[in-house]
């Protein structure tokens, strides 16, 4: 297979330019560390963006930093941390999950929306994204969005490409607005619960006045007590005031202990990386439904034989279940729809990826929706076709 690697965004547009020119479709990658994620692209050429690096604006007072797509997201988090701030979304590493190597980048967490623990309280990626500098298929350079938050009539671009996966066109920029680092953070543990109850006290938290940045429950499984988790954040007097009213306030579902940093940082980021359902070969599902019916979702996914946990309160499930005709793609993704909600499968071999449905199915409405979106940005289809869905 052909490999592409611009280190200009004048050499990426024309590198796009000429695939489209000969109908060559393309491969579209970013530091490889995702590379399970979606459907497998059928095309003799790939395009690698992991030469287009360096932090292009960092301007600390006005909480904003720019980068190209194949700088090292470490690069960003790392000099943020210098100043004392943060990605707010807390961006997931997928390396654990799909056992890849290499550097998740910029682009890539643009361009796959990827988010974590946080965003129930601080949004997702596309929440911080601003501003986007992208070649479409068409091989146009185009920059939109800036340097501040504002509203935004008529199509908003940034918000509308995070998430497209490198279907309708090939990041070369991103601009995030930034947010300070938290002083201190802690983590409120309740042992014992079962889902049902574990969410009804996620959500008394979650609507609260005091704040919980993430939460989660852990289901017993191996033996383990199950663990309903509830981080806070921010400044030392803050984190005792609000730890000690969420303790009041959950007492009816038993005792509360608080882990310091030590502790809860390590936890957090192993909810992020989905890791404990990482472990194995089952294909692995993100699960999104109301809060309220993640509990039945979830006794459904156990009798399937699966391995599972919440995030955000119970409304996303991460779950491996073993593959087998009663946990077909078809059968998960009815089970999320009857919920109210979606499914994405997340991991499983090439060849299951090529023959199900990886992202929902949408309403027919919808995917008219996105064949226009596509037909627009990348009139040949040349930019990751069928990556998302079959034919598109």
């Amino acid at each position: 297979m052909t490999l592409h690697t611009p280190s200009t965004a004048a050499e990426l547009a024309a590198i796009v330019a000429d695939a489209r020119a000969t109908r060559s479709p393309l491969a579209i990658s970013g530091g490889g560390t995702r590379a399970g994620l979606g459907r497998p692209v059928q095309a003799a050429a790939s395009l690698s963006t992991t030469k287009l690096t360096g932090i292009t604006l960092y301007e600390p007072a006005e909480l904003v930093i720019a980068a190209r797509a194949g700088t090292p997201l470490a690069q960003v988090v790392e000099t943020l941390a210098q100043r004392g701030q943060r990605l707010p979304f807390e961006p997931m590493d997928h390396r654990g999950l799909f056992g890849t190597a290499g550097e998740p980048t910029v682009g890539g967490v643009a361009a796959a929306n990827v988010s974590g623990p946080a965003r129930i309280n601080l949004g997702a990626a596309r929440d911080s994204m601003i501003g986007l500098k992208f070649v479409n298929g068409r091989g146009e350079d185009i920059k939109t969005g800036g340097r501040v938050m504002k509203n935004v009539t008529g199509l908003d671009l940034t918000k509308t490409l995070a998430g497209s996966h490198g279907t309708l066109a090939v990041f070369h920029e991103v601009c995030f607005k930034v947010s300070p680092l938290a002083e201190r953070e802690a983590t409120l543990v309740i042992e014992g619960l079962s889902d049902a109850l574990a969410i009804e006290a996620l959500s008394a938290a979650l609507g609260s006045p005091f704040e919980p940045t993430a939460a989660a429950h852990l289901p017993a499984f191996d033996g383990a007590r199950a663990r309903t988790l509830l981080r806070i954040e921010g400044f030392g007097p803050m984190i005792t005031y609000r730890t000690g009213e969420l303790a009041k306030l959950l007492k009816r579902f038993g005792a509360l202990e608080t882990l310091g940093e030590a502790e809860s940082g390590p936890l957090w980021q192993a909810v992020r990386d989905a890791a404990f359902v990482a472990a194995g070969t089952d294909p692995v599902w993100r699960i999104s439904v109301a809060p309220s019916k993640g509990a039945a979702v979830g006794t459904k996914l156990a009798a399937l034989g699966g391995r599972y946990f919440y995030d955000w309160g119970g409304g996303l499930i991460w779950a491996a279940v073993p593959a087998s005709g009663d946990a077909s793609a078809a059968a998960i993704h009815a089970l999320a729809k009857a919920a109210g909600g979606h499914a994405t499968l997340v991991r499983a071999p090439d060849a299951v990826r090529l023959s199900v449905d990886v992202f929902d199915p949408p309403a027919a409405p919808l995917m008219t929706l996105q064949r226009k979106l596509k037909a627009s940005f990348d009139p040949d289809g040349i930019l990751n076709p069928g990556h998302m869905y079959a034919g598109l």
